[in-house]
């Protein structure tokens, strides 16, 4: 890493650690009853049902019980929470493996935007892999329905850095949505974009910086 300035990397964890396919949760949720998921995902957006939910604001049963109410058939906690975290996919070991070689020289962290179904599921489904915590290749991991923000809000980002006394001209902050890039540099964090769009991946961007 060219910036000798980095002592503090935050990582975001949907796309740049976890590899994730929305369309698996569609599909999932159709095969559950759920026939429109798609249109009704804009329209939850929309309500904020989504955002709250990140933000820990309502519980998974609350969650699951405003879905079931587009569901025909009866549906178990187990089968729903299954569908939902179909989007869920693998944590590629060269990227765990880039997290563990940067530990020896950098501080560590997390900040993503996730929700109680989601985290117990690819926790477990990391340790399941690896053999031990996802949350020990952190100093620190910030989740966001456990703190009550969410990115973009700059409150988030300001909150993580003041919890942790990071200096953020001395912070890499990697995400891959523009959005959450923009509102982390108006913190004075140092920025680095993963675009998909164009298929890059964290590994070669952060061997290239």
């Amino acid at each position: 890493m060219q910036n000798r300035n980095i002592k503090n990397i935050i990582f975001d964890l949907g796309v740049i650690i976890i590899n994730i396919d929305t369309d698996l949760t569609v599909k999932a949720m159709k095969e559950l009853g759920f026939s429109n998921f798609q249109e009704s995902y804009t329209l939850f957006k929309q309500t904020d049902l989504f955002d709250r939910l990140e933000k820990g604001l309502i519980n998974s049963e609350d969650f699951r019980n405003e879905l079931r109410k587009h569901i025909v058939n009866e549906v178990s906690d187990e089968k729903f929470n299954k569908a939902w975290g179909a989007m869920l996919l693998d944590f590629p070991k060269e990227r765990i493996d880039l997290i563990k070689k940067l530990s020896e020289k950098y501080n560590i962290y997390l900040l993503s935007n996730t929700n109680e179904i989601h985290y117990n599921r690819y926790i477990q489904d990391f340790k399941n892999k690896y053999g031990f915590e996802f949350n020990s290749l952190f100093v620190k991991a910030y989740y966001s329905f456990k703190m009550g923000m969410r990115k973009p809000d700059i409150e988030i980002f300001q909150s993580a850095l003041s919890d942790s006394n990071l200096n953020p001209k001395e912070t890499l902050f990697i995400d891959d949505l523009k959005v959450n890039i923009e509102s982390a540099e108006k913190t004075g964090l140092q920025t680095l974009w993963i675009d998909v769009v164009k298929n890059e991946d964290v590994v070669e961007k952060l061997n290239d910086f």
